[in-house]
């Protein structure tokens, strides 16, 4: 019980993180915001599946293949907006 109480603790904060950036994402037009967002959504998003399913288990491979997903989304927007030129970033 207090694990589902938890879970819907972090998809909350996930997916309000991920509004967040999104909002900044709009008002600055900065890719890396844009790749937070994604990724703070993916991560909300596969931890309110995980509250879906009778008997989750946190060793599940695809569980950590979405999160690999999101945070190679992450370390590619880093590594994009540290390569572009000092006159480009934004």
């Amino acid at each position: 019980m207090i694990e589902g109480f938890l879970l819907g603790v972090i998809v909350t904060a996930s997916l309000t993180a991920a509004g967040f950036f999104w909002r900044f994402y709009r008002q600055t037009r900065d890719n890396l915001f844009l790749a937070f967002a994604a990724a703070f959504a993916i991560e909300g998003i596969n931890r309110m599946a995980f509250l879906m399913v009778d008997k989750p288990s946190e060793g599940s491979p695809i569980i950590y293949m979405v999160r690999l997903v999101a945070f190679l989304l992450l370390l590619g927007a880093i590594v994009a907006k540290n390569r572009q030129t000092p006159g480009k970033r934004k």
